[in-house]
């Protein structure tokens, strides 16, 4: 279980998410595994392992600590 205290300042940890935006469509960020091979129209995925990204931001110093759970 995580705790809520900053591992940088102990202030309060608040739950949020990574924006992605594409062609004017939002959706959530999602980590890949392996490197990134590029394509003609983007970033080419296959059949790669993908997870949505929960991202958590400090109300008193703004920072992130991102999880991608599986």
């Amino acid at each position: 279980m995580r705790s809520n205290a900053c591992p940088k300042c102990q202030g309060s940890m608040t739950q949020g998410f990574v924006l992605a935006e594409t062609q004017g469509m939002k959706t959530v960020s999602s980590w890949v595994e392996g490197s990134p091979v590029k394509g003609w129209f983007g970033v080419k995925l296959g059949k790669r392992v993908t997870h949505e990204i929960q991202s958590w931001r400090c109300t008193r110093c703004g920072y992130l600590e991102n999880y991608a759970k599986g």
